[in-house]
């Protein structure tokens, strides 16, 4: 790159694009990287600010920023992933199709640790509809060594993917309500609507719904028929607490099933139980699910419907981020719950 006052530009090539912002009216690139400068442009240019510009000459070792971000958005691009061409040395990295969104974290941090690199992301394990914004990267000067972009590309080579989506798949649920009050007729369900839709969003819906009362035998064969019957995910709903009458875990337990937890360190949520019976997944949720927005159920949930398994330590590293805030209008997930 070489700088000359912007009077003198006339006939050279730009090295960059140059940004304008009119307040609440525009904000793009005025001109692009390439452009030829004319007579015409001189004082436009100046009416933005640039008494200065730069323009192209680049050595045999260099990349301009367009030409390194598309580099590094291609490099980035896992299954699913899509990449924009560059504007303003930035390429943008969407989803292709709806599903669960993985990042692997730990090459993130090794990329930005690279000099001059920069990669942006939302946060992983969230569902994520088609052409969502998932992240940004570019170089941090306008041009760059070709040594570290294939630094980067050697540092990426071998490894998972940056970023990917995990489909959803139609698991068969089984809904168990417990409770002797409606059971018996005296008040409505009104926990198992709430599951059903929660389900329902990940294209999944309940082909079998059992109500019992809180007796521990009726909820175990309730739980054991269920998967006798087919069921890819069991959801047990109430009786999680430690009131003598609620007997939900010690059901679940008594089926042989493999507690992952019993209880977990998210707010609302901790009373939550996880557990595998013969490797079909079984939830024991809490009240708070019936009426919070937003709770430890739906952190693990997506997970679930993408096929993954979910170990304790899944559970336990979601106290960091794991208390709501309630806000009047919830914008989950794309908040501080469940980032860890």
């Amino acid at each position: 790159m070489k700088t000359v006052k912007t009077e003198n530009a006339v006939g050279m090539v730009l090295g960059h694009d140059i940004t304008e912002i009119i307040p609440g009216e525009f904000k793009g690139a005025a001109f692009k990287k390439g452009h030829i400068i004319t007579e015409n442009d001189i004082e436009r240019l100046l009416r933005i600010g640039k008494e200065h510009v730069y323009v192209f000459e680049l050595g045999e070792d260099e990349l301009h920023e367009n030409d390194a971000a598309l580099r590094l958005g291609k490099l980035f691009a896992g299954p699913g992933i899509s990449f924009s061409e560059p504007s303003e040395g930035k390429t943008s990295l969407k989803s292709m199709y709806r599903g669960l969104l993985k990042i692997n974290r730990d090459l993130l941090e090794q990329v930005n640790d690279t000099e001059d690199i920069c990669l942006a992301t939302i946060q992983e394990n969230i569902c994520v509809e088609k052409d969502a914004l998932l992240g940004g990267c570019r170089i941090i000067p306008l041009s760059i060594k070709k040594e570290k972009i294939e630094h980067v590309e050697n540092m990426v080579k071998g490894k998972d993917p940056m970023f990917k989506i995990k489909s959803f798949i139609n698991l068969r649920t089984a809904l168990i309500v417990t409770g002797s009050e409606v059971y018996k007729g005296r008040i409505k369900d009104e926990f198992g609507p709430v599951v059903e839709k929660k389900v329902k969003h990940y294209g999944s819906g309940i082909f079998n719904k059992t109500i019992v009362t809180d007796e521990l035998d009726e909820i175990k064969n309730a739980v054991l028929d269920a998967k006798k019957a087919g069921a890819e995910l069991i959801v047990v709903t109430g009786g999680m607490s430690v009131d003598p009458d609620d007997k939900t875990p010690g059901a679940i337990k008594a089926t042989g099933a493999d507690i992952i937890t019993y209880g977990t360190s998210v707010l609302p949520g901790a009373m939550l139980l996880f557990a595998y019976l013969d490797g079909t997944p079984v939830f024991g949720l809490p009240g708070c699910v019936m009426f919070a927005h937003t709770t430890a159920f739906d952190l693990l949930l997506p997970r679930v419907f993408a096929g993954e398994k979910i170990i304790r330590k899944d559970i336990t590293r979601m106290g960091y981020g794991g208390q709501c805030l309630s806000c009047e209008v919830c914008k989950f997930p794309y908040c501080n719950f469940g980032k860890h």
